[in-house]
């Protein structure tokens, strides 16, 4: 007992708070003045309940006595009192008066509540005509009465007093009380702001908390709370929570920061003091760029999307994005993410090389590795050409087919077909064509055409068409010498020399076709004249009209064969019909007429002596030249 007597008189003006909630203490009767002579009891509560226990009693802030939990008292002043259970109790002064008339007011009495003032006389049947003032004028409507309620009060240290008349046998006197100071207790103290953290992180969360507690003998009064940043308010305005959550701040949100608490009846509002706030940026780190389609590996046409990110950083973050060699950006945008995109549209070739991208939150750009793209551009329809050592291609040639797609990322492999079906293929891995050569067979003729592949799609090329004649020995014509024993045998000598007298020679218009004929016209017939040899580029294309109406037949090849330098030359003959006889006045309308076409190239004698050598050359003048002979013989049969 003395252990804990001793515990309870430690710090007995000090406030426990914290520790245990304040004693309440009350009075009985109500009244906080009275007349001298007069008892008051004195009743000391805990929060909700009686005190158990001993109760220590103070009157002036000093111990006055360890009791019960009621007392009686008789002398004027201030008196506490405190339980095991909770802290030292507010102060109430109780006034025992001498005075004649006095004003009492009732207690407890909180901020906003309703306060009953009454004028009392020691003998009250003799007071009349009672005033009440405050603060030295008169209350409204406060003549006459016996008591008057004031609404809401304050704790404003207003002083109030009455006036009222006394008979004094048949002398009226007046008499005035002392001031009164209504002992208004607090209903909540002022609230006190607390925040998570005075230097929040741009981007974190933050809880401010209106701290306050209404007085344990009002537990059924309700609050309601609201935050300020400088003439700001934050959330929703008025809350019945003591709470707000801000779920992110930025340097922006830097500020005095205040909160109010009020009654919901708006009786009571009090409001605590300002804090500072100062957010704190957080520089950004560690910025990442990525490409998508993952790796960089993009194809022509393709979109493309860099993705900027940081691992750190707070606030507005302005992201840029960049291709070496490029003085402008890309693009930029700012935003409050630790990451942000930027799209490329329809990627060509021109756009491959190296990228990177920064990030900058005011502390300085800091930039991302370098990521190279590569572009791949989809193969192009190819060319298909075909090549042979002459003219027209003939059995034993060798053709070469050259494959090659105009626009397309290498390697290229290149498929070659006959009639669709596969001959061979040829990689090109630097890019450009590629070729696959052929020996001609008399199977070879017909359609080729080859296919581009790179990976990203083949392309095929247009079909081109190739048709293979005899051996490459049928190319050449007739020699001169040939020619002429032709005719001797077939027309006799005197016809022979009449028909080469009068041969008639034109300008070539055309040559060896690819089929092997010459050029023909059927709208007239010429009589024949020796051409003079010419010199045919093999290289250049040999077109030719084709023989309309004919039958073409071979008849002599290889003249000459023993020769060590032979000429080749054929003769073909024509049966006519009726169609081409009639442009040929001379040919008899028969079946067995024939008609003899002939050329002659020009055979160098490697044994010639040179004078034989010029004697040549001045019968064949004209040798860079290339005449065609037509011939147009009418032969009767004579059977």
């Amino acid at each position: 007992m003395l252990l804990w007597l001793l515990l309870l008189i430690l710090t007995p003006g000090r406030e426990q708070s914290g520790v245990a909630p304040k004693a309440v203490l009350l009075l009985k009767p109500p009244w906080s003045t009275t007349f001298k002579g007069e008892k008051v009891t004195l009743i000391c509560r805990e929060s909700h309940s009686l005190a158990q226990g001993n109760t220590l009693w103070y009157r002036d802030k000093n111990l006055w006595r360890a009791k019960h939990n009621e007392i009686q008292i008789t002398e004027s002043g201030n008196y506490q009192c405190k339980t095991q259970g909770s802290s030292l109790s507010d102060a109430v002064h109780v006034e025992f008066s001498s005075d004649w008339l006095i004003l009492q007011a009732s207690h407890p009495v909180f901020e906003g509540d309703d306060v009953t003032l009454r004028c009392q006389g020691k003998n009250d049947k003799n007071a009349y005509n009672k005033v009440y003032y405050k603060d030295g004028k008169q209350l409204p409507s406060s003549y006459n009465l016996d008591s008057i309620k004031l609404n809401s009060v304050s704790r404003d240290n207003s002083k109030y007093h009455c006036t009222a008349y006394r008979m004094l046998l048949t002398v009226r006197y007046k008499q005035t009380s002392k001031y009164l100071n209504i002992q208004v207790q607090e209903l909540f103290p002022h609230p006190v702001l607390r925040a998570s953290s005075s230097t929040p992180i741009e981007g974190s969360t933050m809880t401010l908390t209106c701290e306050t507690q209404l007085s344990p003998q009002k537990p059924n009064v309700q609050l309601q709370f609201s935050f300020f940043r400088d003439s700001q308010t934050l959330g929703s305005g008025w809350s019945r929570s003591p709470k707000l959550q801000i779920p992110a701040m930025w340097t922006e949100d830097s500020g005095s920061y205040w909160c109010e608490a009020e009654t919901v009846s708006h009786s009571v509002k009090k409001r605590s003091l300002r804090s500072q706030i100062h957010v704190q940026r957080v520089p950004v780190s560690n910025v990442n760029l990525e490409i998508q389609p993952t790796g960089g590996q993009l194809i022509e046409g393709e979109n493309m999307v860099l993705i900027c990110s940081v691992a750190q950083g707070s606030g507005n973050v302005t992201f840029s994005w960049h291709r070496e060699g490029t003085v402008r950006s890309l693009g930029r945008k700012t935003q409050r993410s630790l990451l942000a995109e930027l799209q490329v549209l329809t990627v060509k070739e021109r756009d491959a090389g190296r990228y990177y991208c920064a990030a900058d939150n005011v502390h300085g750009p800091i930039l991302s590795t370098r990521i190279r793209v590569t572009v791949r551009i989809p193969v192009s329809r190819p060319v298909l050409t075909l090549s042979t050592p002459g003219p027209q291609a003939a059995v034993g040639d060798l053709l070469e087919l050259h494959c090659e797609a105009p626009r397309g990322s290498p390697p290229i492999l290149y498929q070659f077909y006959h009639e669709d079906v596969t001959l061979g293929n040829s990689s090109a891995l630097s890019g450009g064509g590629a070729s696959f050569n052929l020996s001609l067979t008399a199977e070879h003729s017909g359609n080729y055409s080859c296919d581009a592949d790179n990976g990203l799609g083949a392309q095929r090329s247009h079909r081109v068409s190739l048709s293979v004649t005899g051996t490459s020995g049928n190319r050449t014509g007739l020699t001169a010498a040939a020619v002429t024993g032709l005719l001797l045998s077939i027309l006799g000598p005197a016809a022979a020399a009449a028909l080469l007298h009068h041969a008639r020679t034109r300008r070539k218009t055309g040559g060896l076709s690819a089929t092997g004929t010459s050029s023909y016209s059927s709208s007239e017939c010429q009589e024949p004249a020796l051409s003079k040899p010419s010199r045919i580029d093999p290289q250049e294309p040999i077109h030719a009209d084709p023989l309309a109406l004919m039958e073409l037949e071979p008849m002599y090849s290889n003249v000459n064969p023993g020769d060590s330098n032979p000429v080749y030359s054929q003769i073909w003959s024509i049966r006519h019909t009726k169609e081409n006889s009639a442009n040929c006045p001379r040919m008899h309308q028969k079946d067995e007429e024939l008609t003899v076409f002939y050329s002659e190239l020009k055979k160098i004698h490697l044994d010639d002596s040179a004078g034989q050598a010029s004697n040549r050359g001045r019968v064949h003048e004209d040798d860079e030249e290339n005449y065609e002979n037509v011939l147009c013989v009418s032969l009767a049969s004579d059977h």
